[in-house]
């Protein structure tokens, strides 16, 4: 039974097992994979080569950091630009012109109330 790396006693207590126990710490790569693993990855890999069209890669383009500057700045300015219409098209509110001042000899006492009362008639 091997030593842990911490002490001299052994990782596991000695068994009666006849079957090989293995432990999950290995100062040894792992190299072997299983068929199945190596079959999905195949398949996985024949099937996105099979999706990506040839003559659609050779006509795309790299952009510079100026220009993908410029393009980044000019999608932020057209979703504010959406943004904001829905903003205002999605309004409730009526814009009426105001009433002009009453004259100054009337009572200011009512002004407030007359003022709830319009606006609850409207």
């Amino acid at each position: 039974m091997p030593a842990s790396l911490e002490s001299e006693r052994p990782i596991m207590a000695p068994s009666a097992r006849t079957s090989v126990r293995y432990s999950t710490y290995s100062m040894t790569p792992t190299v072997l994979t299983t068929d199945s693993a190596t079959a999905e990855i195949t398949d996985i890999q024949t099937g996105l080569s099979r999706m990506e069209n040839k003559a659609l890669s050779n006509q795309r383009v790299l952009l510079t950091e100026e220009k993908s500057a410029n393009m980044s700045k000019l999608a932020l300015g057209a979703k504010l630009e959406r943004a904001l219409d829905r903003r205002m098209t999605s309004q409730d509110a009526v814009m009426r012109p105001r009433r002009r001042a009453q004259s100054k000899d009337k009572d200011d006492d009512t002004s407030e109330d007359d003022i709830v009362n319009e606006k609850q008639e409207a």
